[in-house]
């Protein structure tokens, strides 16, 4: 993976307006395997997260754009280890992501191109998970009605989530 191009599409991520927050550009901190970890530091405060990308996109015929499971945490403490999903395209709210580590499922909400959980409570218990497992499934609808479909590895994530938690402490 090119990481120049991975910063440049992380840009905008964690982005407020303009005029309510000046940051930096993501700054790349390591590989964990599967896993990459970033800061960006804004007028709020540093912001540490883990990402990956997907290592299997359904269906091959979409236009996915860049696709992401990343997990933040907010120096500050107002977030810690939180999941979302970000993807290329706009998701339709009526029928949101779900993911599934494992026998665990979980419901996100949307957010434009992103999937946040829809139980704060969960977002521990889907980092535990994560942290468990080998392989974690997304599946999502475009607001066109497409279904679609994300396999990201989980081999790294504790490792990254240690580097991040190390980083934003």
């Amino acid at each position: 993976m090119r990481f120049s191009a991975l910063l440049a599409a992380l840009t905008c991520f964690f982005c407020l307006p303009a005029t309510a927050i000046a940051q930096s550009d993501p700054q790349f901190r390591g590989e964990y395997t599967d896993w990459r970890v970033f800061t960006r530091d804004t007028e709020a405060g540093r912001v540490c997260y883990a990402l990956v990308r997907p290592s299997d996109s359904a269906p091959r015929s979409h236009e996915h754009g860049s696709v992401y499971f990343i997990v933040a945490t907010w120096q500050s403490g107002s977030v810690q280890e939180q999941p979302n999903l970000l993807v290329g395209y706009d998701l339709r709210p009526s029928s949101p992501p779900r993911v599934q580590v494992g026998s665990n499922r979980y419901s996100m909400f949307v957010d434009n191109r992103e999937g946040f959980l829809d139980d704060l409570e969960d977002e521990p218990r889907l980092v535990r998970s994560m942290r468990r497992g080998s392989v974690m499934r997304v599946e999502a609808t475009s607001t066109e009605g497409t279904g679609t479909s994300y396999e990201f590895s989980l081999s790294g994530v504790t490792a990254a989530l240690q580097r991040v938690d190390a980083l934003c402490s």
